[in-house]
Order: structure tokens, then sequence, then C-alpha cells
């Protein structure tokens, strides 16, 4: 049996979104669609399949893609969009990501569809020098947030808490944390840490940390490769671990930021580049740093801790609230600050407790964002919305 055909009976949801690509927003869409237990599902793309549709696909997922052109969209585009939606008749129509929520709800009430919910994944932080038409849209859509939505699910309470104050509807608000499938993000055996790092030329008692992130401003790699430099005196043999998408020595930029702090490719760090094997690399870390200037709910955190690997994390977006009691916190764009952390971080983790503590780590995500309690939150809403 299909995720699809689970619940024939059930509410067709349609789940729109600009793309496809290897990101936060259409991962967790993919766990999503592939997890729920009631209702049919189906996911619509602007442009094309990208990474995600083939595994929608295998899975059993309707998938349509409409092939239009990244960032741009004509009169003639909108309308066989609206088509499109008018053709699929869901009963619930839930975007994803600002784009998708303006243009997809309103063409998804233009059709006659009148329970639409708005995704929003972005906390809003740094969005006018990162993004300037995803910010001019996310201050446009106060207003129609009033007109278009039933309801708007945000992944990150800061999240909510900022478009609130930037005049979202606030009874329309809900908020979903991520969930995580803990059969796919689980703690190494001594076999597997030994053989993975091996792998890369690491010894079983090399001190190790890692980013996984792709290569983009608000990831703030510089921010890390500063603290790496800090830490060189007082931890001369730790390893660094970047792995993402333009994380490899083709990178110029990234080159550059390494060479200014004296720390050598292949030795003090390495660039492992975009992988499909993390969930294999993660637990053979000692320590997961997040150094974001700004994110909404980085699934990055909770998967590491879903591995028993503690974080060190900038307070950006919901990565406090994630790491709870049971991480290290520090001020964004703040190398010592972050070096401090790390430090602090590595010497816990050699002591008595640190069995313990990273035992707590995946029983945190286990207790709050497990998948299944993400898949109920979103099957509620989808009724609330139906309801009112």
């Amino acid at each position: 049996m299909t995720a699809q055909s689970s619940a024939p009976n059930g509410l067709k949801v349609l789940h729109l979104i600009s793309g496809l690509g290897h990101g936060g927003a259409e991962t967790v869409l993919q766990r999503l669609v592939t997890h729920a237990k009631k209702g049919r599902h189906c996911v619509l793309s602007m442009q094309d399949e990208g990474v995600i549709g083939p595994a929608l696909r295998a899975a059993g997922i309707e998938l349509h893609c409409l092939n239009m052109p990244p960032g741009k969209m004509s009169i003639g585009d909108f309308m066989r969009l609206r088509k499109t939606l008018k053709q699929l008749a869901p009963d619930v129509v839930q975007c994803w990501m600002y784009h998708a929520d303006m243009v997809g709800g309103l063409a998804a009430r233009l059709a006659g569809i009148r329970t639409v919910l708005w995704g929003v994944r972005n906390s809003g932080d740094n969005l006018a020098s990162s993004s300037r038409s995803s910010y001019i849209l996310a201050r446009y859509f106060a207003w129609t947030s009033y007109l278009i939505p039933r309801l708007i699910v945000f992944c990150a309470e800061l999240a909510a808490q900022r478009h609130r104050a930037w005049g979202y509807q606030a009874a329309k608000i809900r908020v979903i944390p991520n969930g995580y499938d803990l059969s796919r993000w689980q703690p190494a055996s001594p076999a597997h840490k030994k053989a993975m790092r091996e792998q890369l030329g690491l010894a079983i008692e090399d001190e190790v940390i890692g980013f996984v992130a792709r290569w983009n401003p608000l990831k703030n790699h510089a921010n890390l490769i500063q603290a790496m430099a800090h830490l060189q005196a007082q931890r001369p043999g730790l390893k660094l671990l970047l792995i993402g998408e333009g994380l490899d020595s083709s990178n110029a930029e990234l080159m550059a930021l390494l060479a200014e702090a004296q720390l050598v490719v292949g030795q003090q760090v390495l660039l492992l580049g975009r992988r499909d094997d993390v969930p294999a690399l993660m637990p053979i870390l000692d320590l997961h740093v997040l150094a974001s200037l700004a994110e909404g709910f980085p699934n990055v955190v909770a998967e590491a801790m879903a591995c028993e690997v503690p974080n060190v994390v900038t307070n950006v977006g919901d990565a406090a609230f994630i790491v709870g009691e049971v991480g290290w916190v520090v001020p964004p764009q703040d190398a010592a600050a972050l070096a401090q952390g790390i430090d602090q971080a590595l010497t816990f983790l050699t002591g008595a407790e640190a069995a313990q503590f990273k035992r707590q780590c995946r029983q945190r995500v286990l207790d709050n964002f497990s998948l299944p309690k993400m898949v109920q939150a979103y099957e509620a809403v989808w009724r609330e919305a139906i309801d009112k």
C-alpha cells in the first residue's frame, strides 16, 4: 500500500511549493507526505522535480511539475497554475514558503479552493539583506494574511512572534516544530564510528567537530572558521568537518577564508561537500556546531541530537529552544564566544556525565520533535482549517 492510498476516503491535501531542491523545507515536506496516516497527498512543484521529486514518486506520492523558470512567473504561468489547481481539486492546499504562499495561495482561491494554509519557514532574521524579494513579500503578506489563508503554519516560535509583530493575523497563526525520523538518525556503534573515521583519515581518538550546512552567507561559515583559528593554540589536534553544497576546494571564497585563518585543508579542516550519507557521518562527530546568522527551525541541530551528538549553537531562530538544557548557546557573529563555547563543550564531553548527556540529547528529540508528533499536528490543523 502506498503512502497516498493509506486512507482513500480522507481529505485530499495538495502541497504547493516553488521547487523541490535539497533544502530544509523540501525535506520536511517529503517526510510529512510519506509518513502521513490520514488523507491523500499530492505535491505540485511550480518548477521541476528537483532532487526530492524522484523520492516522492518512489514512495507512491502523486507529483505534478509545472516546469516554470526559477524566479519568474508570467501571467500565462499564473493562469496555468490556477487551472492545474482547479483540475486537481484538493480539499486543502498547504503552501510551503513565501513565494508559494503568495502566488499559490492567490491562485488556489481564484480556482475556488477555500481551504488554503500558508507555510512560513523563514524566521525573518536578516531577510532584507539576504533576499530583497522575500523580504518584500514577507512584509506585504501582513495584510493579505487576513484575506487568503485559513491558517498560517510556522515551524518556529520565534518566526511566529516576528511575523505577528509585522502585522500577520495572530488568530490564524499555528506553530508546528519539525519532526524527525529517529530510525534514520541514530547513534553510531563503535565499529561504525571507527570505520567511517578511517575512511576520512581520522583516528578514533581525534577530537572532531562539524557543521552541516550549504555554503550561504546566512550560515556564516566565516564565523566558525575564525573560531577554529582561535582554538588552534589550546586544541592543536582539533579537526573540523564542513559538509554541504559548496563546501569544497573549488569554492575560492572559502579557500581564501581558510588560508587567512591559517587552516590547512586535509589537516585541520576536511571539506566534504554535498553528501547523501549525512546520517552516517553525523554520529562520528564529537560535537556539531551551528554558526548561523539566521535560522528558522534548524533541522541539523535536532538531527545531530538524535544521533546523540551535542551542539554548540548561535542564538538564532529556534536553535536555543531545540537544544534546551542539553547544548551550548552563544551570540551570533562572535567568533571568540563561539570558540569558547566549543572549548567548554569539548571539555565537558570528556567528563563522567558525557554519556548521559548525549542520551538526553536524543531523548529530547524523541519527546518533542518526533515525526509522528509533526504528522499528527499537521493533520489536526488541516481538519481545523476545513472546519473554520
